[in-house]
């Protein structure tokens, strides 16, 4: 994408799509010509920067198509990957890609039973991880009938080495499956959202504005956000490698915004995408500019930052934090971009270029500018996702016609800029992820001390929301803070630690309507005030 005004980029904008489109080929072999073109620079937990070329990823991942091949392993089967950022990860997505597979990214604290739920829904025959996800893994392989087979790679590369390093991508198309994104929805559980190949190619447009008409000479891409989620795989990892920027990479297990600044300028990062939560923490630090950090653009999504914050990256970064927003099902379809227009308060941008954005009211028609309704995308488009895997109801909810509805709550006026206005429904926003209650409150009904529950998400400060579990006991239970311990301790050890409930109250019973529904908005009123 190149620099000019907002309209006329938007006006000239077509996509490009090819016939023949296979992800592996996308981010890996478009680069892989002998030159030694760096992909990844992969920071180490003693801070040794590993530099890893496109030829050598191309071919590490031929040799693990292979390996996967001798396994038995067809085009349309699942594999898992449940690593943190490292080159693993990829070539592990890389080999899946080539042969046809579809790759299932899953969050490295994830406990085993998020973990059992997600493998066992998918199919998993194969999964890739390291030490620690083999043991949550061999506590649960009794549950996963279907996985034939667990990687560590501790020993991968010994596994790979005897494999041919010759190995030709499928003939795949645009529409064929190459990937499940679990997304978390307001009741029930988990649900898989399957993209087709030509993702990478819908989310181009939406990474180039916020990170100012990306890439530039000399930029190299981080992000503090895993890779398993869509904001960290497709904001930032596969575009990068698709455009041959360096993307840096490195675990980190616990945010510290102190040594992200040091990061940051150590590494020579360049553009960085910054959940807003981490952001917050880094407002915390005082003299930013003294860390000597050099970025040319930063993006941030997931909720909208306000004008305080944005003044703040100025002074801070002397640049402007450019907002974006997208779903899980259909990511990157509004942003901002100071390089194209002035950001407004309150506005996350306005309609990415290729993208069809709207404001329906109830009944799906499309409303007049400057009143409030829910944020659609019009069908077909490119990062829309293929459907839920194996959830044909749930897929058919989301769409009204040729709309798909995000369930957000916004306005447009009449300069095409988007004010976020809230949820139509329960998910949680929480330090940057997206909550559903279903699955919590699904776990938590198993608990032998709970005879109802209903998680919420309760203002905080820092995190945006904070999860509240709002609990009824059995009869004879005592409700104590003992209680409200084990109750958190086995969310964070069973499903994730994002998931736990940073509040527990007790209640003797849950409002509901007439037809049985949690009356969530009494729950958040009642309780919101309490710290």
């Amino acid at each position: 994408m190149m620099g000019g005004s907002y309209e006329a980029i938007r006006a000239a904008f077509r996509w490009d799509i090819p016939a023949r489109c296979n992800l592996a080929e996308e981010v890996c072999d478009r680069w892989a010509d002998g030159s030694g073109r760096v992909a990844m620079i992969e920071v180490l937990a003693d801070g040794a920067a590993l530099r890893i070329d496109y030829d050598e990823l191309r071919r590490r991942a031929c040799k693990l198509s292979n390996l996967f091949l001798s396994m038995g392993v067809r085009r349309g089967d699942r594999i898992g990957v449940l690593l943190p950022q490292c080159q693993e990860t990829l070539l592990a997505h890389l080999a899946a890609w080539r042969i046809g597979a579809i790759s299932v990214p899953l969050f490295v604290l994830f406990g085993e039973d998020a973990l059992s739920y997600r493998l066992a829904d998918c199919g998993a025959v194969a999964l890739v991880t390291d030490d620690e996800g083999a043991a949550k893994i061999a506590r649960i392989r009794g549950q996963l009938p279907d996985l034939r087979h667990v990687l560590d790679v501790g020993v991968l590369a010994a596994m790979i080495e005897p494999a041919s390093d010759r190995h030709d991508c499928v003939a795949s198309g645009p529409d064929d499956p190459a990937l499940i994104i679990y997304t978390s929805g307001t009741t029930g559980s988990p649900k898989g959202a399957l993209h087709a190949h030509r993702v990478l190619r819908g989310h181009l447009p939406g990474v180039e504005m916020p990170q100012e008409f990306f890439p530039q000479p000399g930029d190299r891409f981080w992000t503090p956000a895993d890779w398993a989620w869509i904001g960290g795989l497709l904001d930032v990892l596969l575009p990068s490698l698709f455009h041959g920027i360096p993307v840096v990479a490195h675990r980190m297990r616990k945010f510290d915004p102190e040594d992200a600044f040091r990061f940051m300028a150590r590494h020579g990062v360049r553009n960085a995408f910054l959940p807003p939560t981490a952001l917050r923490m880094l407002r915390q630090v005082p003299d930013p500019i003294g860390f000597g950090v050099s970025l040319r653009s930063i993006g941030s999504g997931g909720e909208s930052l306000g004008a305080e914050m944005l003044e703040w990256g100025r002074g801070a970064f002397g640049l402007t934090i450019n907002e974006f927003y997208g779903q899980t099902e259909c990511n990157l379809t509004i942003s901002s971009c100071a390089g194209m227009f002035p950001p407004k308060p309150g506005a996350i941008g306005k309609p990415v270029s290729g993208h069809e954005v709207a404001i329906l009211g109830p009944d799906g028609a499309v409303l007049p500018r400057g009143v409030e309704g829910t944020i659609a995308i019009r069908a077909p488009d490119p990062v829309m996702f293929l459907g839920y895997w194996n959830r044909p109801e749930a897929t058919a909810a989301k769409f009204h016609g040729e709309w798909l509805l995000t369930g957000d709550q916004a306005v447009m006026d009449e300069e095409d800029y988007v004010t976020f206005v809230g949820r139509d429904d329960d998910v949680i926003t929480s330090a940057g992820y997206r909550i559903g209650p279903g699955e919590i409150e699904d776990f938590l009904m198993a608990h032998p001390a709970i005879a109802a529950v209903a998680v919420i998400g309760l203002p905080d400060q820092l995190r945006t929301e904070r999860v509240c579990a709002v609990v009824v006991p059995k009869p004879g239970i005592t409700a104590d803070d003992a209680l409200a311990r084990d109750i958190q301790r086995s969310v964070a050890t069973r499903l994730a630690g994002h998931l736990y409930p940073r509040q527990v109250e007790f209640v003797e019973s849950l409002p509901q309507t007439t037809t049985g529904k949690i009356m969530r908005g009494v729950l958040r009123r009642q309780f919101a005030t309490k710290d």
